[in-house]
């Protein structure tokens, strides 16, 4: 490894960072992570902080999991690759297929289509979605509708659903046929309407105009979030996705659930769809399925998709990836899913997520700056910063950068999205790593009174 000078000296000139430009990475470079252990991460300087993003969403069990690092030791010293293309599989392919079966049973769920991550889970779910409705006759639906503000991931197909213009302007025009509805986004909305569950009814309202307009028969699938992540942590008020599930089965609309962020654990329970009651006809997972050790991914399929594909020859899948079920990832999952069966981190993001939003909470009786502040679901909670109360302008970046940079020096690395802070650490934090968390927020929040 070369030494720190050659890093810092190459740092954010050699290699395009995502979801920035490439200016920005030269000019502001970005921290040279070096160690992690336990919710700790190390810079190249020695300098240790509690991990206040959980990796991205996605490290749920921590840095030190044993159990997912033996498993993928083992496995590479086994059977490190082989694929699952036709006419051959691999004996942890099979056996997570099982596992997750068992887990999500109380979702509907049936099968599994194993993917590399995140966005190639949402590329297959509208890949499948339309291939089910031609499959059953119904070749004229190829639309898809989904919720503004909603995150996707970043294949064509998940940018053209996304419903944040940040990650679709630079790269239109997207895939036609995608349209979006108001979120139920009770700080912004198009209503003026901040009580939850009217909003919730006036969005779920938009949805059966847009379905009217569009005509149901040219529809294949409803995708969205069960929680809303990166666009903010936007949770509903409880009655919203039981009432877009039922306006799906009533106009033959498939509904997939991008549990990438929400599946095992996150929101307090082990799937953003159980949260809400509702069984989704397909479930996009990826991220804290391996702890972040291992890029691997799951479409989970429920009931009627499996009903349309499984006996009809002619419902050949041309889709797959080269790393579709590869063993190490599985075996990674597989351990995954049993330490975090194990330790039942659902009980531990709830009390924890809770903690986390009183905290803020009370930041924001503290700052002026904290316009809103969103979670109480488990380990996902945002703070929303403003220039003005009032008028709800949102902060400038310059300051924003000030509330991170100070928060880092005073013991937490914390996301900054737009106007928001993002926050989504481990699901086993401790209740002093929480505080560690709050208490660098307070100081970086006192600094920007300088400004």
């Amino acid at each position: 490894m070369r030494d720190s000078n050659f890093l810092k000296e190459n740092n954010g000139r050699l290699m395009w960072h995502p979801m920035t430009s490439p200016q920005d990475s030269i000019e502001n470079p970005p921290k040279i992570i070096v160690g992690s252990s336990g919710v700790r991460i190390t810079d190249i300087d020695g300098h240790t902080v509690v991990d206040g993003v959980g990796g991205l969403w996605n490290v749920n069990l921590g840095y030190s999991c044993q159990p997912v690092k033996d498993a993928i030791a083992d496995q590479l010293s086994r059977l490190p690759y082989y694929s699952t293309f036709r006419g051959a599989s691999n004996d942890v392919a099979i056996e997570l297929s099982y596992e997750l079966g068992t887990f999500f049973a109380e979702d509907g769920i049936l099968r599994s289509f194993f993917t590399s991550g995140g966005s190639d889970s949402v590329e297959t779910s509208l890949r499948l979605a339309r291939q089910y409705h031609k499959l059953r006759g119904e070749p004229g639906r190829v639309k898809f509708l989904s919720l503004k503000k909603g995150y996707h991931g970043t294949h064509f197909g998940g940018a053209s659903v996304n419903g944040n213009a940040n990650f679709r302007t630079a790269y239109e025009p997207l895939m036609p046929g995608c349209f979006h509805i108001p979120a139920p986004y009770t700080y912004r909305n198009p209503f003026n309407e901040d009580d939850p569950q009217k909003l919730a009814q006036l969005c779920v309202s938009a949805l059966e105009d847009e379905i009217a307009f569009q005509g149901a028969n040219t529809i294949a699938a409803m995708i969205m979030e069960p929680i809303l992540g990166a666009g903010g942590v936007i949770p509903p008020h409880e009655s919203f996705a039981p009432m877009v599930r039922d306006i799906c089965d009533r106009n033959g609309i498939l509904l997939i659930t991008d549990e990438v962020i929400t599946a095992y654990g996150r929101t307090g329970a082990w799937s953003g769809a159980r949260l809400w009651g509702i069984k989704p006809d397909m479930m996009a997972t990826a991220k804290a399925i391996t702890n972040g050790y291992f890029p691997f991914g799951a479409v989970m399929l429920g009931e009627k998709m499996v009903e349309v594909f499984e006996g009809n020859p002619a419902a050949k899948i041309g889709h797959g990836y080269t790393y579709s079920g590869h063993p190490v990832g599985a075996a990674a999952a597989l351990a995954c899913l049993a330490e975090t069966k194990r330790l039942n981190v659902i009980e531990n993001s709830a009390a924890r997520g809770d903690q986390m939003f009183a905290g803020c909470k009370a930041l924001q009786e503290k700052y002026e700056i904290i316009g809103d502040v969103r979670g109480g679901h488990g380990l996902m909670t945002a703070i929303e910063m403003v220039s003005d109360r009032g008028s709800k302008k949102p902060i400038d970046a310059a300051i924003a950068a000030t509330v991170q940079e100070t928060a880092y020096e005073a013991g937490a690395m914390i996301r900054i999205s737009g106007p928001n802070i993002i926050l989504s650490p481990a699901l086993v934090l401790t209740e002093s790593d929480t505080a560690i968390i709050l208490s660098a927020l307070d100081a970086g929040f006192a600094a920007t009174r300088k400004h």
